[in-house]
């Protein structure tokens, strides 16, 4: 394990998972992506949790691929290694909730859309910028949560969206002055793991029957 990825099981069902690469915007480095992997499968298998939220540490939520690694070169490779960790968040089995408290673009804006929803701070962006320097945008992820039309000119023109368009196409569910955001979220796991037991997991098994299935090789 790195030090990028802080973790609080609370008693009350709900665990909160914060990206912390604050100096780097929460940005999704190959060392970070392993992690997030490892701690939504120990929590997967911890029946004490029922819900966890998803936020990042700073003014970010998460800024996207690290810059730095793609710079490095083996952009390809990055991408093709990065297909499973994507395919674990997607098919995580528990409720995954975003708190996004800041910018959520590129592989940001992937992370949040694979959350079952998106409670988002007035502060928050998305958007699919990296395609103006060369990298893919996550279309088919896009077209399953905003339809054709908002996908496409969102992974073709690589424009970002404040919250209140976000809310307005449904990207989000809720906007939230800052201060209110992890509040509000951690509220809102604390009454789906105060659901009947197994209700929120049988949900959630039900959600991924009837997702298109993405991310498989």
């Amino acid at each position: 394990m790195t030090d990028a990825l802080t973790i609080m099981v609370a008693n009350d069902g709900v665990a909160v998972l914060a990206l912390d690469r604050p100096d780097k915007r929460n940005a999704l480095s190959r060392a970070l992506r392993l992690e997030i992997v490892a701690r939504l499968d120990a929590l997967e298998q911890d029946d004490a949790v029922r819900c966890v939220v998803l936020t990042g540490a700073g003014p970010a939520f998460c800024a996207g691929f690290d810059r730095s690694e793609l710079a490095a070169g083996g952009m390809a490779e990055i991408f093709a290694d990065a297909n499973e960790y994507h395919r674990r968040v997607y098919t995580f089995g528990k409720p995954l909730v975003a708190a996004v408290n800041g910018p959520a673009l590129g592989g940001g804006c992937d992370l949040a859309v694979m959350c079952d929803f998106r409670i988002a701070s007035t502060n928050a962006v998305f958007g699919q910028p990296q395609v103006r320097f060369g990298a893919p945008a996550a279309y088919d992820l896009m077209r399953a949560v905003l339809g054709r039309g908002v996908a496409r000119e969102m992974c073709l023109t690589g424009r970002t969206y404040g919250a209140t368009e976000a809310l307005e196409m449904g990207l989000v569910n809720r906007v939230l002055e800052p201060p209110e955001l992890m509040k509000q979220a951690r509220d809102l796991a604390h009454e789906i793991a105060e659901l009947p037991e197994g209700m929120a997991e049988s949900a959630k098994r039900s959600f991924l029957n009837q997702q298109p299935t993405l991310f498989e090789g």
